[in-house]
């Protein structure tokens, strides 16, 4: 998909999403290696990053910082989480 189709969402609102629905989606290939550079820029340099997923609704694009990378999940400022298998890229 696109990334221009992604809706851009507040990060306040990310923690009223669902992610109960299974879908697949296409994460890119270097994911991980994308996901803990943002959080050691988030944690060093309180750098936000554009993170690309899918919740229930559909493709949205939140940018934000991320605290910490799980190996189910990300969290965000405030304790939000977002499950990796819906995140499809992070954008530095």
């Amino acid at each position: 998909m696109d990334i221009s189709q992604y809706k851009t969402i507040e990060k306040e609102s990310v923690s009223s999403m669902t992610f109960n629905k299974e879908i697949e989606i296409e994460q890119h290939e270097d994911l991980r290696h994308q996901l803990e550079q943002a959080t050691r820029l988030g944690n060093g340099y309180h750098s936000k990053v554009s993170i690309y997923f899918h919740d229930d609704e559909g493709p949205k694009r939140v940018e934000t910082t991320i605290w910490a990378t799980g190996s189910k999940y990300i969290c965000l400022k405030g304790g939000v989480w977002i499950p990796i298998s819906r995140i499809v890229e992070v954008k530095y």
